[in-house]
């Protein structure tokens, strides 16, 4: 079982920076044992892939539209994963969700590849 909190959404204006973290507490095993992912839901989309740290691979993988603008990183002693993103555009707005799961995937940009989630933090850019 892991829980998986969020926090430092808000609103910000365009081209302004933002970092979100998420706090992770787990059932004992190591949490560099798993994969860590951030998504993102806009009013009225499907949620969507934004980053991704796969267990035992410390490169971050990023989907085309924020590669290049968000930075994710992770500190497993502190079991705790981020995600810079700088230069925001309105297109970014929506809620940020981190994600978890056990071990290291081949598959980690779809919603079904993570079987733990967090509830969420809300991030606005205005144009």
């Amino acid at each position: 079982q892991v829980l998986l909190v969020e926090s430092g959404g808000g609103l910000v204006q365009a081209g302004d920076p933002l970092r979100l973290s998420c706090a992770a507490s787990e059932d004992g095993r190591i949490f560099g044992a798993y994969t860590m992912g951030w998504f993102r839901e806009a009013p009225e989309k499907e949620r969507e892939f934004v980053a991704a740290i796969v267990a035992g691979d410390y490169i971050p993988h990023y989907a085309n539209s924020v590669k290049g603008r968000f930075t994710m990183s992770r500190d497993n002693a502190k079991k705790m994963v981020y995600l810079q993103m700088n230069s925001l555009k309105p297109e970014d707005t929506g809620v940020y969700y981190c994600a978890a799961r056990f071990g290291p995937t081949a598959q980690f940009m779809g919603v079904h590849d993570y079987g733990y989630w967090g509830q969420g933090t809300q991030v606005t850019v205005s144009s």
